[in-house]
């Protein structure tokens, strides 16, 4: 069994995925590449089987018609035979130094008596243009030991544990059901959120290790191209709040951030609506609030009496011109294009 599979997503990833395959290949026999072409229109496919002959231990080339990331992911999970998981985007790559010492660690803890379900390191911005790079880190966290969510700190608003940070295990994620709906972006926020309450133990390594760049005009997290999907960045928010009955998570740390990662989910989704302008997209706002308003009542009001909700649901222009200023502010502090 290899110790850490990495699952590489790739649609029509030509220009930028060799820079992501060669920053991962120093992990040597330890580690097992899958690179997933979900129906490439270029040459990813030709790449990729360009590097799978060249390693034939190492990486592995999977074709599957177009299904998008999220399908793409699933793939690397039916696929993967390492003891742990871990994406990295085609357009991102990983920091040499910080790999070397995350994959000692893993080996370590993998022979150790307790089972590891989360592994987490910082990752930072790679904005292009951007002359200080912001590093994402988890202070609340303890350092180098194995804890679990009542040893974990409390998060504060605007920190959390996302996609390029975190490794699991491998087997966890396919027994808590984890399946990413096909054709529909921003399913990195599922990918994290579902396997939360099958976590009992995590590792958090102050590290900077996940590189992750923005700058491209066509990335799903620049601003115009979020309006454009809304509506998958919608049904993402949907299947969060359908996914838990997050009053039923006993473990109160735990339940207190999965209330937080759901709060900043349905912000952004909010955020959005109103950054259209359209009286459409304004409409479907109300319709998300009501959808939530009618599958849990409680959940409603906790997230609507919250700041960031509130700040989010001012009425009338000039309420909506406030929430736009705080979300401009929300760009600064956290990297966004």
């Amino acid at each position: 069994m290899k110790l850490l599979t990495f699952a590489i997503p790739c649609y029509n990833s030509e220009n930028y995925m060799e820079k992501c395959i060669e920053s991962l290949l120093p992990g040597g026999e330890d580690v097992e590449i899958l690179i997933v072409d979900d129906g490439s229109k270029d040459r990813t496919a030709e790449i990729a089987d360009e590097y799978a002959k060249k390693y034939p231990t190492i990486i592995r080339a999977i074709h599957q018609e177009n299904g998008g990331h999220g399908e793409a992911v699933n793939a690397g999970i039916r696929n993967a035979t390492g003891l742990y998981f871990k994406v990295v985007d085609s357009d991102d790559w990983v920091d040499g130094e910080a790999y070397a010492k995350i994959l000692a660690k893993l080996k370590e803890l993998s022979g150790g008596g307790r089972t590891l379900d989360m592994f987490i390191a910082n990752y930072v911005y790679e904005k292009e243009g951007a002359k200080r790079k912001k590093v994402m880190r988890c202070s609340n966290l303890p350092k180098d030991t194995l804890f679990t969510w009542k040893e974990a700190g409390h998060f504060r608003k605007g920190q959390y544990i996302l996609m390029h940070s975190v490794i699991y295990r491998t087997r966890l994620l396919r027994e808590c059901g984890l399946e990413l709906p096909k054709h529909t972006f921003y399913v990195d926020n599922i990918y994290v959120y579902k396997p939360l309450p099958s976590v009992h133990t995590l590792y958090y390594m102050d590290v900077d290790f996940y590189r992750y760049f923005i700058g491209r005009d066509d990335q799903s997290v620049n601003e115009r191209v979020m309006i454009t999907r809304i509506d998958q960045q919608i049904r993402v928010n949907k299947i969060m709040v359908d996914e838990f009955d997050l009053w039923k998570i006993q473990d109160r740390r735990l339940r207190r951030y999965m209330f937080n990662y759901l709060e900043i989910i349905t912000v952004i989704s909010t955020i959005m609506l109103i950054r259209s302008g359209t009286e459409e997209n304004l409409e479907k706002k109300r319709e998300l609030w009501k959808y939530i308003k009618d599958k849990d009542i409680r959940l409603f009001h906790h997230l609507r009496t919250g700041i960031m909700g509130n700040t989010m649901n001012l009425p009338g222009r000039g309420g909506r011109k406030i929430s736009v200023a705080a979300y401009k502010l929300s760009q600064k502090v956290v990297g966004f294009n």
